[in-house]
Parts: C-alpha cells; sequence; structure tokens
C-alpha cells in the first residue's frame, strides 16, 4: 500500500480516477501557501518598505511599524477564520464543487485584484482580507471533496496531499520573491500577488469538469447522481454490485443519522461528536502553535534581524525542505497510521526547538541603541539553521499533512460540513492570533517584548502540549471507511484502544433490523445494539 498508490486486490474498479482527481483538487493548496509564503518576502522588500511606509523610518530607511506589519500580516488570517466558519453553509447549498469555484473564481480573485493594484496599506490590506477569506473558503473544502470522493485505503495519502500543495505554494512564493526582490519598482510586490491568479485559473478549470461529490448527492436525495459520480470515479458501470453497496452503506449511514433528529450546529457539540471536534479543534490549534508559520511569515525578517547572511536564500531552503519532508509522511500516512506518526513528530519538534531556542539565546547579542541582533558565534548560528530545518522535517512529514487527514475524516456526514469548517477556522484563528502577536513579541523597542530567538522557548512548550494530546485524544483511523469511523468513536472511549478496534457489521444491517422492528427512529430498536453498529468495508 503505501505511497507506492498500489490498490488492494479485493477492491474492484480502478482507484485512479478518484485519486488523480483528489490530488487535482489539492492544487488549491498552492494558493493557501503561495499566499501565506509570500507577504513574508514582500514586508522586507526594500521597495515595498518605501512605497508603503506612512513616515516611519528605522535605522534601514522607510519602514513599517511593528502595528502596521501584524495588521498587514494577519489580516489574511482574520479573513480565513470567517471564510473556514461561511464554507459549511456554502458546502451544503452550493455543494463541494460549486463552492470551490466560487471561492477561488469570486472571493480569492477580488483580493489578487486589490493586493495587486495597492499602493497604499489600507487598500492591500483590504485585499489581504478577501484574499483570506476566499483562502479560509478553500481549506476546508478541499479536505471535504477529497475525503468523500478518495478510495478508503488511499484516502490519507490524498487529504495529505493538500499539506504538500501547501509546501510547493510556500516554496513557489519563496522563489518568486527571490526574483523580484531587488526591483526598484511596483513589480517587486505587483509581481509575487499577481501570479496568484494562474493558480486561481488552473483550480477553476479543472473543477468545472470533475464531478460532485457523491456523499453530498446522497445527502440531497440525487441518487442517480450519486450513482453517476461514484461511476465516474471507480470507472465502473452505475449498476455494478461494488457501486450499488457503496451508495446502499452511505445511504444507510445517512438515513440512520437522519432518524436520530436533525442536525444543528448545537449538535456538533454533543455526545462522541462533541468529543471529535474537540479533537479536531485542539489539532488544527496545536497545529499552529508548533509555530510553524513563524517560520513561514517572520522567517525572512526574523532571518535578516538575527544577522544571518541571505536570508530570502534561507527561506528557499526551508521552504524547500518543507516540500520534500511532505513525501515521506504521505507514505507513512497510510501505512503506519495517524496515531504514531503525529506522537513521533510531536516528540521530534519539541526536541528540535528547545535547541533553536538555547542556541539562539546563548550564542547571539544585540545592539542596545538598534536592537540589531548580531551573532557570537557561527558555527551555533549554523546549527541552529539546522535545527530548523530537521524541525520542519518533522512538522512536514507529520503534523503538516495528519491534521487536515484526521479533521477530514472523523465527522458524521450529517455534520460534516459544520465541523470540518470550525476545525479550519480554528487553524484559521490560532494563525490570526500568532501573526498579529508575533511582531509584538519578537521585535525591539518599546512596547515590544524583544524575546527574539527566545520566542522558540514558547513553541518548544507548545511541542511538548502536542504529546499529550496526541496520546489523549487521537485515534486511529487508518484503513477505515468514512462510515465505519462513526462506529469506531461510538465503541472506543480510550483513543490508545482505537488500533486494536475490528469493524465486523454494516448500516445496512441495522436499517433492516430497525425495518423489521419498527422502522428507523423506532423506540423498539435495542439501544445497546446502535451502539455497537459497525461498518463494512467498501472501495
Amino acid at each position: 500500500m503505501g505511497f507506492a498508490l498500489k490498490k488492494p486486490k479485493d477492491v474492484p474498479g480502478r482507484s485512479w480516477p478518484a485519486i488523480m482527481i483528489g490530488f487535482f483538487v489539492a492544487f488549491g493548496g498552492v494558493l493557501f501557501g503561495y499566499d501565506t509564503g509570500t507577504i513574508g518576502g514582500i514586508l522586507a522588500m526594500p521597495y515595498w518598505k518605501q512605497e508603503f511606509s506612512t513616515g516611519f523610518v528605522d535605522d534601514q530607511g522607510p519602514n513599517v511599524t511593528a502595528s502596521q506589519t501584524s495588521q498587514i500580516v494577519s489580516i489574511l488570517s482574520a479573513g480565513t477564520f470567517f471564510g473556514a466558519l461561511s464554507a459549511a453553509p456554502l458546502a451544503d447549498w452550493l455543494g463541494r464543487r460549486w463552492s470551490l469555484i466560487f471561492s477561488a473564481g469570486v472571493v480569492f480573485n477580488l483580493g489578487v485584484i486589490l493586493q495587486t493594484a495597492a499602493t497604499a496599506i489600507p487598500m492591500f490590506t483590504a485585499g489581504r482580507f478577501f484574499a483570506g477569506y476566499g483562502v479560509g473558503l478553500i481549506s476546508a473544502l478541499i479536505p471535504l471533496y477529497q475525503s468523500e470522493t478518495a478510495p478508503k485505503w488511499i484516502r490519507g495519502v490524498i487529504v495529505g496531499s493538500y499539506q504538500f500543495a501547501i509546501t510547493i505554494g510556500l516554496l513557489l512564493a519563496a522563489i518568486v520573491n527571490n526574483a523580484t526582490k531587488k526591483q526598484n519598482n511596483t513589480g517587486s510586490y505587483r509581481i509575487p500577488v499577481a501570479v496568484q491568479f494562474a493558480w486561481m485559473l488552473i483550480l477553476i478549470g479543472g473543477m468545472l469538469i470533475l464531478p460532485e461529490t457523491p456523499r453530498f448527492l446522497i445527502k440531497q436525495g440525487k441518487h442517480e447522481q450519486a450513482s453517476r459520480s461514484l461511476s465516474k470515479l471507480r470507472r465502473l458501470p452505475g449498476d455494478h454490485e461494488a457501486i450499488r453497496e457503496e451508495l446502499a452503506e452511505v445511504q444507510a449511514n445517512h438515513e440512520y443519522e437522519l432518524s436520530l433528529g436533525k442536525a444543528g450546529y448545537i449538535d456538533c457539540f454533543k455526545g462522541n461528536v462533541g468529543k471529535r471536534l474537540l479533537t479536531g479543534c485542539g489539532l488544527q490549534a496545536l497545529q499552529q502553535l508548533t509555530g510553524i508559520n513563524f517560520i513561514f511569515y517572520y522567517g525572512t525578517a526574523y532571518f535578516t534581524n538575527s544577522g544571518i547572511k541571505n536570508p530570502f536564500v534561507i527561506s528557499m531552503i526551508t521552504s524547500a525542505v518543507n516540500v520534500l519532508s511532505t513525501l515521506p509522511g504521505l507514505y507513512a500516512i497510510d501505512k503506519f497510521g495517524r496515531r504514531p506518526l503525529l506522537l513521533a513528530g510531536a516528540i521530534g519538534m519539541c526536541v528540535c526547538q528547545l535547541i533553536v531556542a538555547s542556541l539562539g539565546t546563548v550564542y547571539s547579542g544585540q545592539d542596545p541603541v538598534t536592537g540589531k541582533s548580531f551573532s557570537l558565534n557561527d558555527d551555533a548560528q549554523r546549527a541552529a539553521i539546522a535545527f530548523v530545518c530537521i524541525y520542519i522535517f518533522f512538522f512536514a512529514s507529520t503534523w503538516g499533512p495528519i491534521a487536515w487527514v484526521v479533521t477530514g475524516e472523523i465527522f458524521p456526514l450529517k455534520v460534516r460540513a459544520k465541523c470540518l469548517s470550525m476545525t479550519t477556522a480554528t487553524n484559521w484563528l490560532l494563525n490570526f492570533a500568532i501573526a498579529y502577536a508575533t511582531p509584538y513579541l519578537v521585535n525591539f523597542g518599546p512596547g515590544n517584548a524583544n524575546l527574539q530567538s527566545k520566542i522558540f522557548f514558547i513553541w518548544f512548550a507548545c511541542c511538548f502540549l502536542c504529546i499529550a494530546f496526541v496520546y489523549f485524544m487521537i485515534y486511529e483511523t487508518k484503513g477505515l471507511t468514512l462510515e465505519q469511523v462513526d462506529e469506531l468513536y461510538a465503541e472506543v472511549k480510550v483513543a490508545s484502544k482505537s488500533r486494536s478496534w475490528v469493524p465486523t457489521t454494516t448500516f445496512r444491517d441495522i436499517r433492516a433490523s430497525k425495518a423489521e422492528q419498527g422502522g428507523l427512529g423506532s423506540g423498539a430498536y435495542d439501544e445497546k445494539h446502535e451502539n455497537q453498529v459497525v461498518h463494512e468495508s467498501s472501495a
């Protein structure tokens, strides 16, 4: 199995169409990663500082203040927070496919236009907000679309490829920024921003020809369209037994959920669904608190202030490490499982952050007048950069992709869009908080904490929390269908025991049993049996 994309022998039809569709939809992550990565380089460009300065001057000349930097960077995360929350009603109204087209073609596009045209902070900030709103929508919709179309045996790789696309976007942003940084005109920042039009057009072009997810169509009562959609995904005739069985299981699961009542937002917080929501929100929050976006938002400026030579080149190196390190993670997701990888990644990140914080604190000095940092030991500086890269490896191969995989597969169908939008919004809320607070925490001057390298002690503490969170909260979902995950949470109360759980029954058996005893929702149905629903494997 693993990254070899070798389909199990007992899976009928062809899986490559669903795999290729899942990988293509992941391309939306390039918008996410590129938009995140490009701002760090733009903020460090001499022409941009001069053009957007409102009169503030530092030792390097015209510049923007820490407050303005915080506003410009964090406003995108504020937009993504509201975008992620808006994804659920949009996805349940327009569908997963048309919601992605609208998000990229209208909302995100508006943000890019405003940023490209801007010559002052207010318009640039407005563009950042709308681009962020579009990215927030996309970041919730893509894992939703992928998880509802992917075969179960390769679902982890497909959903994890979204994070791989994010890393590619970050790398492309670093490359474009490095190519335009010395231009003494508006092209220095307009070219990196305008390149995003290309990513948007590619995503929209593909989504126009891709099918809607079968699970959404079942939810809408469009059974014939769901059959055609699944037929395209599996490359089997619509009347094939495997197609009928998979749709029957999805339909039975959906009817069973509906028999328990309608699903509003309040239902997302009840019972084991509430436990799953807490898991998803906690996982996404901790993903941000590991400190990864500190490196990609403020890495160039941080390396510059730390006295590191060629900071733009260092940023390209860290972005390249981020891309390459995601590949072994994609291989391991469906081979070793979610839980062990998250645990190993948390331990590795924790150690690296402690070492970087210690080296930066002991072997760096600071000018008491200008606040300019300098290295007291070049070997220590190189070692710190090396451990930053090792940290990126642990993040990119574990917490980067797996956070999106887990949140994309642990929720029931009737509340999946709502819960996924809230977990994604949590990611962006913490992203906003970190982006807003970091300049005040790191920078020198009145009102700032001047932590410099000491900020890595904060990331170390958060990575330590990640270890405990994985042990107590993360269930192993490798090899299970989305329907089987429901029963895993119903039967297994302790996360550490989830790896030994094996499904035995199907929702169709439950539906048949209920029908014999008075129909769906009948009070005659045995409550004990209801809590022992286990789902059969499907392609």
